[in-house]
């Protein structure tokens, strides 16, 4: 197989994909013909707005989401006997939270080498801007969505937070932020510190880190947009 495979961060909203990406990262994605993506009409937006306007019909599109099977993903290895690919995610940077991930694990089996570029990371912007604790975290992904299971999620991550003085970052479907946020605030400690970092780079963008009884004192409605929300007790 002579194809490498790209993970091509996109911004995570919509605007001049310039503003958060490198230059030599969109002069990659400008210069490939194949896409895996999550998305086929989010992807096409971006590359045309990263300056492939007018080209687009010229790409090839696969998708690879959390409806793609295992079969499918095993017959995406014949893509790069024609030459690179590139992986576009919904989630800002491929494979983090992300379908795509089980692409490059293919690759790996395959030899196919993968090559990561430089883009947003909503986790990582939110860490940075969180004032938590930046030396020891943890990533816990979606957390259950039944109230009994949620909470005894809550309290799990509170404890080994507490344990080890762990920061535990983890996200929500956007239409359940608010369900979420109000959850937490009922199970955690009053003491223990919860930031809540929405719409990362865009205009409207809101972080922010308080104590639960502080938070409990003046809530917020966080609405339907991407939310990292990250627990230090």
């Amino acid at each position: 197989m002579s194809g490498k495979l790209y993970l091509i961060p996109s911004p995570l909203g919509e605007y001049e994909p310039a503003l958060v990406l490198p230059e030599a990262v969109l002069e990659v994605a400008r210069s490939l013909k194949c896409f895996v993506v999550e998305e086929v009409r989010t992807a096409r937006r971006f590359l045309s707005a990263a300056g492939l306007k007018g080209h687009i019909e010229e790409l090839e599109f696969h998708t690879l989401n959390e409806h793609t099977n295992q079969s499918e993903v095993e017959a995406l290895a014949e893509l790069f006997d024609k030459g690179d690919v590139g992986l576009i995610s919904e989630a800002g940077l491929p494979a983090v939270a992300d379908p795509g991930a089980a692409l490059v694990a293919l690759c790996h089996r395959k030899g196919i080498e993968v090559v990561p570029l430089t883009g947003p990371s909503s986790l990582m912007l939110a860490l940075m801007a969180s004032g938590l604790n930046g030396q020891s975290f943890a990533f816990r992904g979606y957390l259950p969505a039944k109230t009994e299971e949620r909470r005894s999620a809550i309290k799990d991550l509170e404890r080994q937070s507490k344990s080890l003085n762990q920061s535990q970052i983890f996200i929500e479907t956007p239409y359940r932020n608010d369900a979420l946020f109000e959850d937490l605030l009922k199970f955690l400690q009053p003491s223990t510190r919860l930031t809540v970092a929405a719409d990362l780079t865009l205009p409207s963008s809101f972080i922010r880190t308080l104590t639960v009884e502080q938070w409990r004192k003046a809530p917020v409605t966080i609405g339907k947009r991407p939310c990292v929300f990250i627990v230090l007790s």
